[in-house]
């Protein structure tokens, strides 16, 4: 999912652990999206999508047009009188559940063109980043109001836009090639720091640009010149084991909530199949932003960096 970016250093930031919760269970179930929450909203406008339909819903409920898709909508992107929604096939195919990404006309849902794509975000009048990964494809491509393609390149992940594009890439390979990144125009890549996990979990932009990312475990702040700094020695996971974990982020006001799911090939089909870890942490400006403040371990210790990794 795009996300937005300003202004910021990854040193501007600290966290301190409130509360750390853990408990065993069975596997857990994929959240359904609540109803009546759109894909995407513009002013008045919302992008709702079920299986073999998109709609167009203003804020008095009613119903500006419908389109129909072949798949199931789960993402939708708004940009200059254009709208891009991804989706899933109903059938598996060689790209797994892979559906058409759909550029459509805002007005009145007609389609535009037909692309093909996992992951995309919205850039300005009209223009959307659409990227996919698997196979030889690790590409992103930016394309026109009209569907037209102006730029590629040779990185996948979760986009953050603004003034310009940053990816945290998920490689999904062992060892991970995977790295916070900036897209510039011609198809150059400025590549930032190397990440861990090879399919880090949607990070959080906060207010500033700066990108909070659980990278295997261990929470990171990247700034705007890609620079970053470990906020939190969680529970630091071998790569090697990286698979066996799903986590999360979330935040509400001066508040994060980590997740960590472990699952334990071992015990399946048993009521301790997965153990389920959570974090409460406050986050916080630190100082005047010179010097990364202290970064916490798993077990809730308090150690201090000497300085910008």
């Amino acid at each position: 999912m795009g996300r937005s970016e300003e202004n910021g250093r990854a040193d501007a930031w600290a966290v301190t652990v409130r509360e750390h919760e853990q408990r065993s269970g069975p596997p857990p179930r994929r959240p359904a999206r609540p109803a009546g929450r759109p894909l995407a909203r513009r002013q008045d406008l919302r992008i709702h999508g079920t299986t073999g339909k998109i709609s167009c819903v203003d804020d008095s409920g009613r119903t500006r047009w419908t389109s129909p898709c072949s798949g199931r909508p789960n993402a939708a992107h708004i940009s200059g009188g254009r709208v891009l929604v991804t989706t899933d096939s109903l059938a598996y195919t060689p790209w797994g559940n892979l559906g058409p990404a759909l550029l459509l006309d805002l007005a009145d849902g007609s389609l535009i063109t037909e692309l093909r794509g996992e992951r995309g975000a919205a850039l300005g009048g009209g223009r959307f980043v659409l990227g996919l990964a698997g196979y030889d494809a690790f590409d992103t491509w930016a394309y026109d109001r009209d569907g037209t393609l102006y730029d590629s390149w040779r990185s996948y992940g979760h986009y953050v836009v603004g003034t310009g594009i940053r990816v945290v890439e998920t490689d999904r390979k062992l060892p991970t090639g995977s790295r916070v990144v900036r897209l510039l125009p011609g198809g150059a890549v400025d590549r930032g720091p190397l990440l861990t996990d090879p399919q880090t979990p949607s990070p959080l932009v906060l207010a500033d640009g700066t990108i909070l990312v659980l990278d295997a475990g261990v929470l990171r702040a990247v700034g705007r010149r890609l620079e970053d700094t470990v906020l939190a020695e969680l529970l630091p996971v071998d790569p090697e084991e990286a698979w066996r974990y799903h986590g999360a982020l979330h935040r509400t006001g001066d508040e994060l909530t980590v997740t960590l799911t472990e699952r334990h090939p071992d015990r399946l089909g048993t009521a301790d199949e997965h153990t389920f870890r959570t974090w409460t942490l406050a986050l916080h400006p630190n100082g005047a932003g010179l010097r990364p403040g202290p970064s916490v371990r798993h077990d809730g210790e308090q150690c201090r960096d000497d300085g910008d990794r």
